[in-house]
């Protein structure tokens, strides 16, 4: 009976001792990221939660509202500078992103539209052209549908507009539909598995183009190695399967200049299921397609997208 119950106790105390040593990994990576790329603008309360964001330029407003498992460098490192003058530009890290919290509103499309709505008023921005990139493009869609009165127009890059059924293999190992399960695997597990895959993941998002070189800490890539993002990047993509369905029934009804903008090589979301299919569904809308880009032609083809976000503010507001 003894030597049954040390092998019992062993059984449980290994699995412990190795979830342990990868939580104190989890949280030296987490600190790391932070040294490398501290807090770089602004923070506000917004309801119950703080929400960081860069603000910069003067002139008539553009907000932009990043991806999954993405932050405001996003935006900041490579299309800022392209924009040039004129323009209030705002980039934002979305609740529980970068290093915004999210603590009082919630991962669902109409939360997170609500979240946008809220920090428009905050931040005094008086009906910004709404620039959405990937997932940030379907937040950027349901303000327009649920807050058009906050907004002037849209210009989404690489978005995602309709619902498929399962995502890509190389996002499996963030869907993890147990919120508590969802904050242990982030506390131990996700970061050190994710530093092991990072190149694999990044080269799908970035392909055919190559991951910048200074992606990791100019494109604030290694934020993603803290289990607070992790936990809201799964908390996402979890959330999108509940809303999208029934909000691609309402398209119709955005009435505002709308623009897509999309890479034909993209390899995360088909420029043909989630750009050209909304030709009709939103009366006037701008379709351009970047041939041989992939997702993320923000930092590939800076001044074309550039070009892309300003032909958009001429529409929404007026010339």
């Amino acid at each position: 009976m003894a030597v049954l119950i040390w092998i019992v106790a062993l059984a449980l105390l290994v699995p412990a001792g190795w979830l342990g040593w990868n939580a104190l990994v989890t949280r030296r990576l987490a600190a790391d990221a932070e040294r490398r790329i501290p807090r770089v603008g602004r923070t506000i309360g917004v309801g119950g939660d703080t929400i960081h964001y860069v603000d910069q330029g003067s002139g008539r407003p553009i907000l932009f509202v990043h991806g999954l498992g993405g932050q405001l460098h996003h935006f900041r490192q490579t299309l800022f500078p392209a924009m040039g003058d004129g323009f209030r530009l705002v980039a934002m890290d979305r609740p529980g992103s970068g290093y915004s919290t999210r603590v009082s509103s919630g991962a669902r499309l109409p939360e997170q539209a609500e979240a946008i709505a809220r920090f428009i008023d905050a931040v005094g921005l008086e009906k910004p052209l709404l620039v959405g990139h990937s997932l940030g493009g379907a937040i950027a869609l349901r303000v327009a549908l649920d807050h058009p009165e906050k907004i002037s127009g849209l210009a989404l890059i690489s978005p995602l507009t309709h619902h498929v059924p399962a995502a890509p293999k190389e996002f499996g190992g963030l869907y993890i539909r147990s919120p508590l399960m969802r904050r242990i695997v982030a506390s131990t597990l996700a970061v050190p598995a994710g530093l092991k895959t990072a190149q694999q993941t990044l080269d799908f998002v970035f392909g055919p183009q190559p991951v910048p070189e200074d992606y990791a800490i100019g494109g604030g890539g290694y934020l993603g190695l803290r289990p607070s993002h992790f936990y809201a990047t799964s908390s996402d993509i979890v959330a999108v399967e509940q809303d999208l369905p029934a909000q691609m029934e309402r398209y119709g009804e955005i009435a505002m200049p709308v623009g897509i903008l999309f890479g034909s090589r993209d390899r995360v979301l088909h420029h043909t299921r989630h750009g050209l299919a909304m030709e009709g569904k939103v009366e006037g809308i701008d379709i351009e397609i970047l041939e041989g880009i992939g997702h993320m032609p923000q930092f590939v083809e800076a001044g074309k997208v550039a070009g892309f976000v300003k032909r958009m503010a001429a529409k929404a507001f007026g010339g």
